[in-house]
């Protein structure tokens, strides 16, 4: 392989891994961001000359650097955003990455950040490979703590995203998929991850065991709420605002929480209209779900449903001191609510 061909440009702009609207709460970050970037991508640098170019691109394509920040700010409500911050950060985001070339893979997705994805790029067979390595590099570095809690806590979450994941293909197409199943398989396969980013972040900032406990409720209400933003996104978003291919969850059947809420709303005979495109495996777009039940409506509640999870999570936080860390926090679950409310009819 011709690793020159393999490599993104380099970004002039560190604040571009980084959500336009989060750019407020995370600038207190920024540099700890910049030391994150820093270290993904000397993660490349530990394989093999004949693989490292691969991942070195998948390590520039892939991710916002959310759960890293996540890890940092907590750190800091905390007391501390050292080294140990950065380094769990990396470890998570590692884990991240891994999941988004699999999840690209699945969804047949063939663009992220506007650019190609791995499988687009280089084919499924090798983008599995990929994924993998970026997996074990992750538990390598988790294992290099000294507190035993932390590599136990990462192979937790990327057991917990892999097996939501699991459940998630299992339960495509299926009709009788329950609100309550919904939650439990994002839990997993998102909110698992944020949970850990914030519990981690805090215990090596040396917190005590009721805050560590704390953040990891934050963490995971957050995860829960941008997995809702994100299935709202798929379904009302631009292509080219997004960055990233859209319209795969309806076209591979997962059944997200508007479309659990369609069917919630929808009548008899509209159900049974649903049912048989869903056990023929027929693509569902969005103008067949709007000729069946009350579709602008689903997606207003699982907006709601997604503001009050977000208000949920800041009540974890009001035992914290006021710092401007704490308050970082508070404005992430401010700025996924407003991102809620760009999914509104």
């Amino acid at each position: 392989m011709n690793q020159d061909n393999t490599k993104p440009k380099a970004k002039s702009d560190e604040s571009e891994s980084i959500p336009n609207g989060l750019l407020l709460p995370f600038e207190l970050i920024a540099g700890k961001l910049s030391e994150v970037d820093e270290l993904i991508r000397r993660q490349a640098h530990t394989f093999d000359p004949g693989v490292e170019g691969y991942i070195s691109y998948v390590c520039e394509i892939s991710g916002k650097r959310i759960r890293p920040a996540l890890s940092i700010l907590a750190g800091g409500a905390c007391g501390e955003t050292g080294l140990e911050q950065i380094k769990i950060g990396t470890v998570i985001e590692l884990v991240h990455l891994a999941t988004l070339v699999h999840d690209d893979i699945m969804d047949g997705a063939e663009l992220r950040r506007e650019m190609p994805t791995v499988s687009a790029k280089w084919g499924s067979t090798l983008s599995v490979l990929l994924g993998d390595c970026l997996f074990a590099r992750a538990l390598e570095m988790a294992a290099e703590f000294e507190d035993n809690t932390i590599s136990q806590r990462v192979s937790a979450s990327a057991s917990a995203v892999c097996q939501g994941e699991i459940l998630q293909t299992q339960r495509r197409f299926d009709l009788n998929l329950t609100h309550k199943e919904y939650f439990r398989i994002i839990e997993m396969k998102t909110g698992s991850l944020f949970a850990t980013a914030t519990e981690l972040g805090a215990r090596l900032a040396g917190a005590d065991q009721q805050t560590q406990d704390n953040l990891r409720d934050f963490g995971m209400k957050v995860g829960i709420a941008y997995q809702i933003y994100d299935d709202c996104l798929d379904l009302v978003g631009k292509e080219e605002v997004a960055g990233k291919t859209l319209r795969t969850d309806l076209a591979k059947g997962k059944l997200t929480l508007p479309v659990l809420n369609l069917i919630a709303s929808s009548t008899k005979s509209q159900r049974e209209k649903l049912n048989k495109h869903l056990l023929l495996k027929e693509p569902i777009d969005v103008d067949t779900l709007a000729g069946i039940a009350d579709y602008d409506g689903s997606i207003d509640k699982a907006t709601a449903t997604g503001k009050e999870i977000l208000a949920e999570a800041a009540q974890h936080l009001a035992a914290l001191p006021e710092t401007p860390y704490c308050s970082g926090l508070k404005q992430v679950t401010i700025y996924l609510d407003s991102l809620l409310d760009t999914c509104l009819s």
